[in-house]
Formats: C-alpha cells, structure tokens, sequence
C-alpha cells in the first residue's frame, strides 16, 4: 500500500511539474525592410527571451541564397546585400524555439528620377531651375519647402514633353527644398 502510494505521489508531482514547470517560449517579433532602394535588407529580430536563432533567405527557386544563424540572442539587426544574388523574390525564414516565420520581399530595379532636374542657378539669389522630360502627356506636381519644412509653394503642371521653369523663392532665409514628383509616383527631393 506505501508503494502505490509513493508511485502515486511520484505520478502526481511529475505531471505539476510537466504543466507547471514548462515555459513556453515567448513570442518574438521579426521585420524585413528594405533599405537604400531595396538593395539593402535589414532583417530584424527582437524576442523576450534569448536563444538560438536561425535566418535562411530562398530565391523563387526555393533555393537557399543565404544561411546564417545567431547563438543565445535576445535580438539582432542583420544587413543583407541583395546586388549579389539579383532581382527577384526573396523569402525570409527565421527560426527560434516559438517556431518558424517567413517574410516575402521582391528586388526590384529601383525606379528612376533621372527624368526630373533640379538646379541652383548661379545668376540670382533664390533662382532655382526645374528641368523634367517626359515622353507622353502627364501632370508634374512641385513643391518648394523652407528650412522648417513649411510649404512656400505648391504647383501641379501638365507636361507635354519637356518643361523647364525657373521659380525664385524671395526672402530665403537658410535652407530650402524642393519635392517635385511625376505621374509614375517617382518623386526627386533636392535641398539647397
């Protein structure tokens, strides 16, 4: 009767133990974000708790371009340059005890502004030259800041073809900038 009683009690107090003594692992947070047009990644990994962490990148292929991991971290900020292996999607696995995460990404040549130009002109204070081509008809949009970030001008042109104007910000005190951005969303910020 004392035996059974004993494997009872041991029976008892190894099944609190396995409820009660476990700790879950904490949940951990994970971003991809591109940076310096998309080129380069950083991957961010926060958590509660430190452990074993593991980071695979796949192309579309479903092969791995990218393999690392980190040992005993509660988190971390990982740079990956994306030029080496080229345009695509990239999906990002990352790997604790909480499990698995993935995060989807696609590289993509990052779209030009050459189309617009902004200039200081040499011949007057406060003449600045805003140049834009365009081979179809679309709206341009200008905006002229003031060193605080105060709007001083807002313009939307139609372009057909090519357009230039000179704009003179009177009174300039400090520094300037000007926003111009096209029907495509490709926006070029300039400050002088």
């Amino acid at each position: 009767m004392k035996a059974k009683l004993m494997i009872l009690a041991a029976s008892l107090l190894m099944t609190t133990v396995a409820t009660f003594g476990s700790d879950e692992p904490k949940k951990a947070g994970v971003a991809v974000v591109p940076m310096n047009g998309a080129e380069l990644v950083k991957v961010i990994y926060k958590s509660e708790t430190a452990g074993k962490v593991q980071v695979k990148v796949y192309n579309a292929e479903n092969s791995v371009v990218y393999s690392g991991s980190f040992a005993d971290t509660k988190g971390f900020i990982l740079p990956l340059n994306l030029t080496q292996v080229g345009y695509g999607e990239y999906t990002f696995e990352i790997t604790d005890a909480s499990g698995k995460r993935t995060e989807t990404l696609i590289y993509e040549a990052a779209k030009s502004t050459n189309n617009i130009r902004i200039a200081k002109l040499d011949a007057g204070e406060g003449k600045f030259l805003v140049a834009v081509t365009s081979p179809k008809n679309e709206k341009i949009t200008v905006r002229i800041f003031d060193n605080f970030n105060n709007l001083l001008h807002n313009e939307v042109k139609s372009v057909n073809g090519d357009f230039a104007q000179v704009y003179t910000v009177k009174n300039l005190t400090g520094t300037c900038t000007f926003e111009v951005s096209d029907d495509a969303g490709l926006v070029k910020t300039v400050r002088f």
